[in-house]
């Protein structure tokens, strides 16, 4: 059998997907469909990466004690973050919405394995960082989806890595790429939510391309 034939109609969908795709920080407190997680799962393990070393590491939080340790860290980081603008700005940053950690359903942590074997380090001895950012590309590929099945993903950065990182007890050659919230949004809205509630103008410029 040959490849598939990705026609118009795909085509478009296709874009819709990437359209509609948003970092989701508004939960409903349905629980999510085991089969599309682990669908979900099965896509990101699909995504490339650097001399097929598949470094992605994801751990689900379920315990009660370990989701509080990681709204704690959030909390210091939030707080810290605001004290770096202006008083203006920071009132502006304090009402912005910036996690769904306490509403989201299910907490997903994706670590990059530095010591991993698989590969045998091809493509990477001049540029180690290409590991982890095998790690993002797995996490973009999760991301679509769920989009496709529905759910939402937030993406939450204001985190301390290595506190994340004792919190859930993984192995030390591990390292935080990225903390998950996934669940079925509250809301659906086309544009991003930063761009909504005026934290930033709308960009219109696209990607950017130089050529040489």
């Amino acid at each position: 059998m040959g490849p598939p034939v990705f026609d118009d109609a795909f085509l478009h969908d296709l874009d819709a997907l990437f359209a509609w795709r948003r970092d989701v920080r508004r939960f409903r407190a349905d629980p999510v469909d085991e089969a599309h997680l682990h669908a979900c799962l099965a896509a990101a393990h699909r995504a490339p990466s650097v001399g097929n070393s598949r470094p992605w590491r994801f751990v689900r939080v379920s315990d009660p004690g370990r989701r509080a340790g990681v709204a704690e860290s959030f909390a210091r980081c939030n707080a810290a973050a605001a004290e770096g603008y202006d008083p203006e700005r920071a009132a502006q940053y304090r009402a912005l919405k910036l996690a769904g950690l306490k509403e989201a359903p299910v907490h997903l942590a994706a670590f990059c394995d530095a010591a991993t074997g698989t590969g045998l380090g091809l493509g990477r001895a001049s540029m180690p960082e290409t590991l982890a950012y095998s790690v993002v590309g797995a996490v973009q590929c999760f991301w679509l989806a769920a989009r496709a099945r529905g759910l939402g993903v937030g993406w939450v950065s204001i985190l301390e890595p290595a506190a994340v990182t004792a919190i859930l007890a993984v192995p030390e050659t591990w390292r935080l790429v990225a903390y998950l919230c996934v669940g079925y949004p509250v809301e659906e809205h086309l544009d991003p939510e930063l761009e909504r509630h005026g934290w930033q103008a709308e960009d219109r410029r696209g990607c950017t391309l130089v050529e040489r």
